[in-house]
């Protein structure tokens, strides 16, 4: 076979495995679409997130999406706490709150009522779901029943700074305790430096988080969150 005819023909055979990958796409993408498609939701690109689904590679890139889109957000909080959802609230361009919704219950626990964004309603249910729930479990064979919080929307500036703290957009959420479905409550305050389930359930608790929201501030950051683990959707990966 002549080196003439091999550089004729590797232009075809490039543009044979570009046909053949396109058609393999296409055809993954209409199975996937189809009503009957045998794939899990969990691992569908096109279906949305569902909070109580297993884990998989997708979930970080479904969050996202749904974070993204209030009106989607909501849908799936409808299913995964108890919402009412609300006219967003706008003021300025430092305070106002994309995609409102007055938080009430995440998963098996109460929390509210908590006027919040809806993304990061979302982000606590998940945490709740993925985190809270199964290490109470764990640790003490009991549910958590209520999340204990000092609230989320608060049109001000970080202390001590001019910049706007992320409760402002109700971005975050400031969390004190848990309640448990066998009587045990569990606070920061008190149990943090303890050596005993409690503190280990909230180091567990305050680890997991990280999972779920982009910067979780508690007690081993500074003496300012001795009493609460401050939780925002945004950030580097900050988990102290």
């Amino acid at each position: 076979m002549s080196e003439e005819f091999e550089k004729r023909r590797s232009p075809l055979k490039r543009s044979a495995a570009l046909f053949v990958l396109v058609s393999v796409l296409l055809l993954g993408s209409a199975l996937m679409r189809h009503p009957d498609t045998p794939l899990p939701p969990r691992w569908n690109v096109f279906e949305p997130l569902v909070v109580s689904d297993a884990i998989t590679p997708l979930t970080t890139w479904k969050l996202d999406w749904a974070t993204s889109d209030p009106k989607l957000c909501k849908e799936i909080m409808q299913d995964a706490g108890r919402i009412t959802e609300m006219e967003d609230l706008v003021l300025d361009g430092d305070c106002g709150i994309e995609g409102r919704v007055q938080l009430r219950r995440v998963g098996d626990a109460d929390i509210g009522p908590i006027e919040t964004a809806c993304a990061t309603a979302l982000r606590t249910a998940m945490w709740e779901e993925h985190g809270v729930q199964p290490i109470a479990q764990d640790l003490f064979s009991a549910r958590v029943s209520r999340i204990r919080h000092v609230g989320s929307y608060n049109c001000r500036r970080i202390s001590g700074s001019s910049r706007m703290s992320t409760h402002a957009t109700a971005s975050a959420i400031d969390i004190t305790g848990f309640d448990l479905s066998d009587g045990t409550r569990i606070r920061l305050l008190k149990d943090w430096d303890n050596d005993d389930a409690k503190a280990q359930f909230l180091r567990a608790v305050r680890d997991t988080s990280c999972d779920w929201f982009g910067t979780t501030l508690g007690p081993d950051y500074n003496a300012a969150h001795a009493d609460h683990f401050h939780l925002h959707n945004t950030g580097w990966g900050t988990c102290r």
